[in-house]
């Protein structure tokens, strides 16, 4: 222990402790040390932890840790745990922050060549710890990012070493690899992008083209780039998970958004179901090398309606807003990805040259030593030094005699070029083979004549090195990320309907707590209900467990917004004695809690009638007059069919100006809207009534959509909006019953043409008309009465005349399960659909549907008064 000091503080001392604190209390202010130090501190954050550099892409951890493991490079692979240990050297920030961003580097597949537990981006697991994995630098990394007679070097943070500034990549790396960091008052946040589309766009750029490119992300999935923006501040992407329908009872999810891990996307998918917004029964996780997440839905639910449930209301799609910041020149930039590319290809160019160069003086000079070496040894100068007594001497009489042959060579001679002259033994002059030596000296020409050539055209250059680069390591790096064009889902059109609402007629109140009133309708927590009141005045509120909404509300539900098709039919009198009114009209976009009104607005107004109709049915009702005085008609009948449907400001038609007594419905109508008129738009494969697209033709109750695919399969389905397409649609158009298709395909299991005619059969699931084999392709198929085919012979058989198939006397029609008729046993280079020809009598020769066997193929000398007729 300490001696402690007893005695009593002097004076003295006291007097030295006052005069020291107020020495220090003038020097410093609290406000100007917390402004220094704050700006040394986020300036820090930014340049040397969070930012990565424009020159190579890369934060200085992870250049730090290249370098580490260019160091240790040996070929082999090292514990991850000794690499941590090695960077410490150049990294300051502790073991922790080395280990993540290298399992990150590996993650990526790019630059570092992993062994062992890595995690996995899909399912979210962690790595293994750094004493069981190993890791090396990829050969992509030795090529493209290390160079150290081009690399600029500084001192390490403890001044013991040197590490470079940063590195010589030859390569938009950036871009390749991503990034995101936040730093103080800053953040970053560069979208990885495809490798191969990299190297299009820096060679399109080289070339003067016009490149775009956009991001593409390991765990693939869909992209909606509409609103890019180049990455820059104020884009945004759209990331959706990709999911399939397996039947009606469930879907699976097979790729997941950028960003997402399966466990993160489970836990919304079962968070949204909590709150009731989807409803399903429950999900199984089989995600190993592939995602393969299955929910299975609750009975009755539509799997339709259910994805884009999922799309709007949990983590299967989100926006990510790109933000480009790197550090250039000591200090932050904002820059778009195509700004970043150029930059990038144009520091390719520069380092390309610089090593050029670099390679030229290496060979002049070994061209210059191996000329110098071959004069000094075949003109024996070496004996000139024999009688030498001093260094001097011997260095003056080398120079001496190398002076007549100085011309020869590519630059002067100097006494380290002599002094290199003099180390060399006796051995190798007495084995000199001046024809090698010539040879030598010649490939050193030819390699230097090259060299200068790759520096007369550096662009062409440059573009042969990314074209080598991206055939070297290209292959297995396709875009995996679907770019897609998104449609806008409204959460309030999709989301399952999780409470019940109720109404109090008598007070006015309505919501979801009110369960010992009148039942309305299923409802969900985030819908708007609009409420019509005795009077004529109406609004739109939100669903809440209880609100007041008026006194005497005649008519309570579910508003959709836009919805042109719900048709309100009204009987009212303006005012107190006012005659009465008669309209019909619809109820579309309005303000939340503003007050609107059916009538005119007159005090004392009142409805007498109302109907809503779904589907702008009308019906006919019965008024009664109240008796009076030579009033003839006491009843009339009337038919709101006779009405034309106007806005809902509207005043409507007199329907009477005597008192009315009664009006009571006598039938219900039917609608007047006619048939809906449906669009396909292509661009995100979903109907809509908004005119996008494909017109697809109006529509009634019981009406179908026919869907033929490229891929050989066809299906029926119903024309709901919330319907999803696939993706390879060959034919999509409104259902016909018993028409007839006629299609031509190649049978990978038959290896040969096939040719068939079949009815389409009503099927909500995917039946293939074609061979199931996955080889097999669809050729052409028609609808067309009597269609004709086109045989262009190939391979040995390109000779041959080409052959027209007339296919509705070749072949009768069969079930869509019958494999057809064999086109030809010839080699075939080319088959195509050609203008029929109008055929006046006769109808297609209809066949036993249950017929399966092949049909004999076509032959050169038919027997079939048809076929012969074929051939004349």
């Amino acid at each position: 222990m300490e001696d402690l000091d007893l005695e009593p503080d002097r004076p003295e001392d006291k007097d030295d402790l006052g005069q020291g604190a107020v020495a220090m209390h003038s020097v410093t202010a609290l406000s100007g040390m917390y402004q220094d130090w704050f700006l040394d501190y986020a300036s820090y954050v930014i340049l040397e932890r969070a930012v990565p550099h424009l020159h190579d892409g890369l934060k200085p951890v992870q250049r730090r840790i290249l370098h580490s493991m260019k160091r240790m490079d040996d070929g082999r692979y090292n514990k991850v745990a000794n690499i941590i240990g090695h960077t410490m050297q150049f990294h300051p920030h502790g073991d922790a922050s080395i280990g993540d961003a290298l399992v990150q580097l590996g993650q990526k597949d790019l630059l570092v060549d992993t062994q062992g537990n890595w995690g996995n981006i899909l399912t979210g697991d962690g790595a293994a710890a750094p004493r069981y994995i190993e890791a090396r630098l990829s050969k992509f990394a030795n090529d493209v990012v290390f160079n150290p007679k081009t690399t600029e070097w500084k001192l390490s943070y403890d001044g013991r070493n040197k590490e470079p500034v940063t590195l010589p990549v030859k390569f938009p790396l950036l871009l390749a690899l991503g990034v995101e960091g936040i730093a103080v008052g800053l953040a970053s946040k560069i979208l990885p992008h495809n490798f191969n589309e990299i190297i299009d766009a820096s060679i399109d750029y080289l070339q003067g083209k016009e490149f775009v490119f956009y991001p593409d992300f390991p765990t693939a999935g869909m992209i909606d780039v509409s609103k890019y923006n180049d990455g820059q501040r104020g884009g945004v992407v759209k990331v959706r998970a990709k999911i399939e329908k397996i039947d009606k009872k469930a879907l699976v999810i097979t790729e997941i958004p950028f960003g997402k891990t399966t466990t993160s996307l489970i836990d919304s998918i079962i968070k949204a179901n909590e709150k009731g917004k989807i409803k399903i029964r429950k999900i199984d996780d089989n995600t190993s090398s592939n995602v393969e997440i299955v929910v299975y839905l609750m009975p009755g639910i539509s799997p339709d309606k259910t994805i884009d449930a999922l799309y709007a209301l949990t983590d299967c799609e989100y926006s990510i807003s790109p933000n480009t910041c790197v550090i250039t020149g000591s200090k932050p930039s904002f820059m778009g990805v195509s700004e970043i590319l150029k930059f990038s290809t144009d520091n390719t160019v520069r380092l390309l040259k610089t090593e050029l160069e670099i390679r030229l003086s290496e060979l002049m000079e070994e061209w210059h030593m191996s000329s110098l070496e071959k004069i000094f040894i075949e003109e024996r100068i070496y004996r000139d030094i024999e009688e030498c007594e001093t260094w001097e001497a011997v260095i003056k009489a080398i120079d001496d005699g190398l002076k007549p042959f100085r011309k020869k060579l590519l630059r002067d001679i100097t006494r380290d070029d002599i002094i290199m002259l003099t180390e060399i033994k006796i051995k190798r002059i007495s084995k000199y083979d001046a024809k090698k030596a010539d040879e030598h000296i010649r490939s050193i020409d030819v390699e230097m004549e090259e060299v200068r050539n790759h520096l007369r055209n550096l662009i062409p250059f440059a573009i042969n090195y990314f074209r080598q680069i991206k055939k070297k390591y290209g292959k297995g790096r396709e875009r995996k990320t679907e770019i897609r064009s998104f449609d806008t889902i409204q959460a309030t059109k999709v989301v399952a309907n999780n409470a019940r609402l109720y109404i109090n007629y008598k007070e006015g109140f309505i919501g979801t707590g009110l369960k010992k009133d009148e039942f309305v309708c299923e409802c969900s927590d985030i819908d708007d209900i609009i409420v019509i009141r005795k009077d004529g005045s109406y609004l739109i509120t939100k669903v809440a467990d209880k609100i007041f909404v008026g006194n005497d509300p005649i008519y309570a539900q579910v508003f959709r917004k836009n919805d042109e098709r719900t048709i309100y039919n009204i009987v009212y009198q303006d005012g107190k004695d006012g005659p009465y009114y008669i309209k019909r009209c619809a109820i579309s976009g309005l303000t939340r809690d503003k007050e609107y009104n059916l009538t005119r607005g007159v005090p004392g107004s009142k409805i007498l009638y109302f109907s809503a109709n779904p589907n702008g049915e009308a019906e006919v009702i019965k008024i009664h007059h109240k008796p009076k005085a030579r009033l003839k008609k006491l009843m009339f009948e009337f038919d709101f069919g006779q009405l034309a449907i106007k806005g809902k400001t509207s005043m409507g038609n007199i329907l009477t100006r005597n008192s009315v007594h009664k009006i009571s419905l006598k039938e219900k109508g039917v609608s007047t809207l006619g048939g809906r008129k449906i669009w396909f738009d292509d661009a995100v494969f979903r109907l809509n009534v908004d005119g996008r697209g494909i017109y697809l033709g109006e529509f009634s109750a019981d009406d179908k959509i026919l869907v033929i695919t490229k891929n050989g399969y066809f299906r029926v389905t119903g024309f709901d909006l919330t319907n999803h397409f696939e993706d390879n649609i060959l034919i999509i158009e409104k259902y016909r019953q018993g028409a007839v298709y006629s299609a031509a395909y190649w049978d990978a299991g038959q290896k040969f043409y096939y040719v068939k005619r079949f009815i389409i059969e009503e099927s909500e699931k995917p039946l293939c008309f074609i061979n199931e084999d996955p080889e097999s392709k669809l050729i052409s198929i028609t609808e067309v009465e009597y269609p004709r085919f086109e045989i262009q012979f190939g391979g040995k058989h390109k000779d041959r005349t080409n052959e027209i198939i007339e296919v509705a006397e070749f072949i009768g029609v069969k079930s869509y399960k019958a494999k057809g008729r064999r086109l030809t046993s010839f080699m075939v280079d080319n088959i195509q659909e050609i203008e029929p020809v109008v055929k006046k009598e006769s109808q297609p020769p209809v066949e036993d549907e249950q017929e399966e066997e092949e049909e004999q193929p076509h032959k050169d000398k038919p027997s079939d008064p048809a076929q012969m007729k074929l051939e004349l």
